[in-house]
C-alpha cells in the first residue's frame, strides 16, 4: 500500500480534562461523539462563518485529540485555539516529534503507528500518525497522492479553496461531513446553519473533465461570461470552483464551456448531493421520456 510522508502538514495535540467539552462548543464536527481511534473532518470559522483553517481530527486517547492540519495554518490556529480557551482546562502544543503519512491504493506493509480513517471519503485511504523519524524514512513524494485526491474530486485548502474568505458549504465541506447541522453552537454556527437552511449556495467546487490538458488557474467561460475556474489538475480531469447559476444558464442555453480554447465538462462528484439544476432538468426528462 503506498504510504507518503505529507511534510506539508503537522499535528497539534490538545489534552485536558475539558477538551472535548471546550472544542466541541468551538469547531465545526462532533466531538463529543467520539471514541479512541475515531476521526472527524472539520474546521474552525470566523465568527463570519468562513474558513479559518479545516482539519482532520483524531480521537488519541481519553481527553487526548489530535488536529491534522496544513503547515501554513498551523500556527494561527493554535493562537486562535487558545485565545478561546479563556479558563477552560486544555492545552495546545504542536507535537513536533510527530508526523502524519497517507495511507492509500493497493494493500501492502505500514509502518507501525496509529491508523485512522480518512473521515472525509473511504477511497481516500487512511492516515497515519507516527513517530518524525520513522516518516522522514519514507518517500515524500506527494505527487501519486494528490493525484489520487484530485481523481476523487477532493477539495484540498490552498490549491482550491482559500482560507479566510470561503464559507464551508463553498468548499464542499457540507458535503464531506465536515459540518455537523445537529450540533450545538460552535463559532461561526449562525451563518453557516442559514446557508444550510435558507439559501442555495452560489459557489461550488465541481468536477471537470477535458481531452487537452490545462494549466491550474485557467478561467471557464460561456461565451463572454465567466463560469469558474480551474483549480487542481491531474490527467484529464480537475477540480474547478463554479458559478452554478452560470453553469446551468450555459447548460440549459447550450453555450458550449470552455477552459481558454479547450471544451470542458463539468459535474458533480460522486460523493456529493448537492443539486445542480441541468442534472434535474435531464432527470424529468428522462422520467418523462419512460413514462410516455
Amino acid at each position: 500500500m503506498p504510504v507518503v510522508y505529507l511534510t506539508d502538514r503537522v499535528l497539534i495535540r490538545a489534552t485536558g480534562p475539558e477538551a472535548a467539552k471546550f472544542l466541541h462548543g468551538v469547531i465545526t464536527c462532533n466531538v463529543q461523539t467520539m471514541a479512541k481511534g475515531d476521526s472527524r473532518y472539520g474546521a474552525l470559522l470566523t465568527p463570519q462563518g468562513k474558513i479559518i483553517s479545516d482539519f482532520l481530527f483524531y480521537a488519541e486517547g481519553e481527553d487526548a485529540f489530535l488536529f491534522d492540519v496544513p503547515a501554513e495554518r498551523a500556527e494561527d490556529l493554535l493562537k486562535r485555539l487558545t485565545f478561546h480557551r479563556l479558563r477552560a482546562k486544555v492545552t495546545f502544543a504542536k507535537a513536533d516529534d510527530f508526523a502524519v503519512a497517507a495511507v492509500f491504493g493497493e494493500a501492502g506493509e505500514v509502518p507501525e503507528g496509529a491508523l485512522y480513517p480518512d473521515p472525509r471519503l473511504a477511497a481516500l485511504g487512511q492516515r497515519l500518525v507516527l513517530p518524525l523519524a520513522a516518516a522522514q524514512a519514507l518517500s515524500s513524494d506527494a505527487a501519486p497522492y494528490e493525484a489520487h485526491r484530485i481523481a476523487l474530486g477532493i477539495p484540498k485548502g490552498g490549491p482550491d479553496f482559500a482560507y479566510g474568505d470561503t464559507f464551508p458549504h463553498e468548499a464542499d465541506m457540507d458535503q464531506l461531513g465536515g459540518v455537523d447541522f445537529k450540533k450545538g453552537c460552535y463559532v461561526g454556527q449562525e451563518v453557516v446553519s442559514r446557508m444550510e437552511h435558507r439559501s442555495t449556495p452560489r459557489n461550488r467546487l465541481v468536477e471537470v473533465l477535458f481531452d487537452t490538458p490545462l494549466a491550474t488557474g485557467q478561467e471557464i467561460t460561456a461565451g463572454d461570461k465567466s463560469v469558474g475556474q480551474v483549480l487542481s489538475v491531474t490527467d484529464g480531469r480537475g477540480i474547478a470552483t463554479v458559478r452554478l447559476d452560470r453553469a446551468n444558464d450555459a447548460k440549459t442555453d447550450g453555450v458550449p464551456l470552455l477552459a481558454g480554447e479547450v471544451p470542458v465538462e463539468l459535474r458533480r462528484p460522486d460523493w456529493a448531493v448537492f443539486s445542480m439544476e441541468w442534472e434535474k432538468k435531464v432527470s424529468e426528462l428522462d422520467r418523462k421520456f419512460k413514462g410516455s
